[in-house]
């Protein structure tokens, strides 16, 4: 990217960071700590456990962050780095420290798409599931996968969480590898969503019911479709189906129209990276912020809740 460099990479594992920084020609370091005086901002891709202390760092050094979902283990972490961003001036200016927080999917060309036709969501339903990968085993799937649902979610449904109800399944990891979770809004809207970690094929779906409406969005395969029912379409209880060639045909012919929502062809990790730039540069706040990341954590801190209660109560003699 033009408008920035890279001066730094640190991994505990030396080596790894030198493979990384050699083709930029920038600086590789097996302590993170060797290059808060260097830089402007960092991204910090490090394991879950470890996103409290590294941003804590930077953010004491007034640099702003760019931290991978989730944004922390804990609430409280969370909290800690909301409050010390708050309270210590970014270097250059006299405003906190920016952070923000990698919930890449909010970038998808499919969804960015696909909120034009977005109106009242009454029931929507998301699928993250994935093969095995050995990632990410410091958390469950989810803090690694359904949080990325969950901030979608709070994004577009302007409405407070006032039930959750969650099951989950430990496979191959300590903790859950397998979730599902039904979530009830207090203006009637309700969500299901399934994360897996063991899977035998990837999906990232998200299906979407309205009054109007239905929206299909496939954020793997970057495609949004729409259907509506035609507006002359005939009364379907008066059709003989015995009558018709094709009942298919007949129903994407005369009854339900059926449109796939053009969209751009941009990278979503690329716009999210410039999205960081444009903060840094412009004092704007970040389309993901840290409140923001710290709603959808709690969010999953009530899903972890109802799986571990629910489990208890399945053990229950």
């Amino acid at each position: 990217m033009p408008n920035a460099q890279l001066v730094g990479v640190a991994d505990t594992v030396l080596e790894r960071a030198q493979r990384v920084a050699a083709p930029y020609g920038a600086r590789a370091v097996a302590d993170h700590r060797l290059l808060l005086d260097d830089v402007d901002a960092a991204s910090i891709a490090v394991p879950t456990a470890a996103h409290f202390a590294v941003a804590r760092d930077f953010i004491e050094r007034g640099r702003p962050v760019l931290i991978e979902k989730p944004m922390t283990r804990t609430l409280a972490e969370a909290d800690q780095l909301l409050a010390l961003a708050e309270r210590v001036p970014a270097a250059g200016s006299g405003r906190g420290v920016p952070i923000q927080v990698g919930h890449v999917e909010r970038f998808n060309p499919a969804l960015l798409a696909a909120k034009s036709h977005l109106t009242t969501p009454l029931y929507v339903d998301c699928d993250r599931i994935g093969p095995f990968t050995f990632r990410s085993l410091d958390i469950g799937v989810v803090l690694d996968l359904m949080i990325h649902d969950l901030d979608i979610l709070l994004d577009l449904i302007p409405s407070e969480v006032v039930s959750v109800d969650a099951i989950g399944v430990r496979a191959l990891s300590p903790y859950e590898d397998i979730a599902n979770a039904r979530l009830t809004f207090a203006n009637g809207c309700v969500a299901n969503l399934t994360a897996s970690r063991v899977a035998m094929h990837a999906k990232r779906k998200v299906r979407i019911i309205q009054s109007d409406s239905y929206l299909s969005i496939d954020y793997g395969l970057r495609r949004a479709l729409v259907s509506r029912k035609r507006p002359n379409a005939p009364d379907a209880t008066k059709v003989d189906p015995t009558t018709l060639p094709d009942v298919k045909a007949f129903v994407l012919d005369k009854l339900i129209c059926v449109e796939e929502i053009p969209m751009s062809a941009h990278d979503a990790l690329e716009q999210e990276l410039l999205a960081f730039l444009r903060t840094i540069a412009t004092g704007a706040p970040p389309p993901c912020s840290g409140r923001d990341a710290r709603r959808a954590l709690a969010l999953a801190s009530r899903i972890l809740d109802s799986i571990e209660a629910n489990r208890r109560r399945r053990e229950q003699p």
